[in-house]
């Protein structure tokens, strides 16, 4: 399954706290004789948007529509930002305050380290920092041409009215997601979903006590449930760094790994999972598919020196990587676990099972007609003393270790697991996989395993051999021809 879609039919609208990002990069070669700290000869300058205008900018980059609502100052970081944004692509619908600044931040890096943040701001909260009532006009007006509302709260007065831009965007049919700051997370009440990292989540929470046998995941997941519940979400998205995300929603808990190789500036990294997850979601994704693109793209931006965006090329490249990593040989506790994954997500398994002692086209063939039925293909493997049972001491030709390998080979197979009984049928059972598959003229009701499947809601199917082939006629016509010579 192709998680990468095309974005440029998603619509989202981005509300937030709008920053200008300064980066200015220079050469330090001596320590002040005024004070111990470094010298830096500036060299070059660069701006970049930041905060919620970091959002709308990660949408455009991927072909999103994106519209950005915020306040900005009439000053000079007021008309550069505007100027970025033109660039962008984004539709600039803000509210200029005639009497505060533009919020900018400026850092100074050299060889690539950032020495110190210089922040220029006053918060936008107090009374007579902004028309409101203008602000919250703009989203009511903007809402009925979205698909999906981003509130992007970085605490810095924007978003003093967020109820009722929620409300308006749940009134309009449309989700609305939120990336919260602060204590009071009360303001976000009926929010789709907020998408807090694990500093926030827990200072909301508490922390899971170690010390007194709590189990890390379990308190995770009740205090999750609880929070859903207490301020009416449908969904809560956690980032958890070198943990991964974990994604809690009414269709089931869904834990996605980093995938980050190295992380080299977590600055934007949050702008970047919330944008991912409003494009995927605007595209049509599931909002488990919507989260694993975000997971894909924090894990490329992590990688990258300051608030960065990635593109759909990146994002292809990301996808394809991990297909190629994200199957082989496995234990069935490694499968489970990745069933469940898969299952979350919407994605279909298919099963089967045999020796595959000596490959052939049959087999070939027969292992292409069942991928074909979902989105991941497994192969159960008898092991080397099950075939011997099964097929006499002369097998098997080939060991188990060398079997498995072959198999994972082939483009047709994702994942391949070895089992010790005669019958798969108990690794069937624990897995249940949604299409339980076996080549030949076997009645549905004599499969392994086919009962389960079937309970479970599952389908069990058989296909056809490509006649003239067969691993048993194969060895015997080589025997004939070994005793004729």
């Amino acid at each position: 399954m192709d998680l990468i879609p095309s974005f440029t039919d998603s619509r989202v609208l981005v509300v937030g706290d709008i920053m200008l990002d300064r980066y200015w990069y220079g050469d330090t070669g001596r320590i002040s004789p005024e004070a111990p700290v470094p010298v830096v000869r500036i060299g070059d300058e660069e701006r970049r948007l930041g905060g919620a205008a970091n959002v709308a900018l990660n949408l455009a980059r991927v072909g999103a529509c994106t519209r950005l609502i915020g306040v900005i100052g009439a000053d000079e970081p007021g008309a550069v930002t505007r100027g970025l944004l033109a660039e962008a692509g984004i539709v600039d619908d803000l509210v200029e305050s005639p009497d505060h600044p533009t919020i900018a931040k400026l850092r100074i890096v050299s060889r690539n380290q950032q020495l110190i943040r210089l922040d220029f701001e006053r918060s936008f909260a107090m009374d007579g920092a902004f028309d409101r009532e203008a602000l919250v006009a703009r989203v009511r007006a903007a809402v009925a041409a979205t698909d999906v509302v981003v509130c992007s709260d970085y605490g810095k007065g924007t978003l003093v009215d967020v109820a009722e831009v929620i409300r308006l965007a749940r009134e309009a049919g449309v989700p609305v997601l939120v990336d919260p700051k602060g204590r009071d997370w009360q303001r976000y009440a009926g929010a789709s979903l907020i998408t807090p990292n694990a500093a926030e989540f827990e200072a909301q929470v508490g922390h899971g006590d170690a010390d007194m046998g709590i189990d890390a995941d379990l308190w995770l997941t009740e205090q999750a449930a609880h929070t859903r519940q207490r301020l009416d979400l449908d969904a809560l998205l956690i980032t958890r760094s070198e943990k991964g995300m974990n994604l809690f929603a009414a269709e089931g808990d869904l834990h996605l790994p980093t995938q980050a190789r190295e992380v080299f500036d977590v600055t934007g990294a949050g702008d970047t999972v919330i944008a991912m997850v409003a494009a995927g979601l605007g595209a049509g994704l599931s909002l488990p598919d919507a989260a694993a693109v975000a997971n894909l793209a924090a894990g490329i931006v992590v990688g990258k020196l300051g608030t960065a965006t990635v593109t759909p090329a990146e994002l292809r490249q990301a996808a394809r990587a991990q297909r190629a990593s994200d199957h082989g040989v496995v234990d069935e506790d490694a499968l489970a676990e990745w069933f469940e994954q898969a299952r979350a997500r919407g994605e279909r398994i298919v099963m089967t099972n045999g020796c595959f002692d000596l490959l052939h086209p049959g087999h070939i063939a027969y292992l292409e007609a069942a991928r074909a039925l979902g989105d991941w293909l497994v192969v159960a493997v008898n092991d080397d003393a099950s075939v011997t049972r099964l097929k006499g001491v002369a097998r098997p030709l080939n060991d188990l270790s060398h079997r498995m390998q072959v198999l994972r080979g082939l483009a047709a197979v994702d994942w391949v697991v070895p089992f010790a009984e005669d019958t798969p049928e108990r690794l069937i059972c624990r897995l249940l996989p949604d299409i339980l598959v076996k080549g030949g003229d076997y009645e549905i009701s004599r499969i392994a395993g086919g009962a389960c499947v079937i309970e479970a809601g599952g389908e069990v199917r058989t296909l056809e051999f490509v006649p003239g082939f067969s691993t048993t006629a194969i060895v015997d016509r080589l025997r004939r021809d070994d005793d004729g010579g």
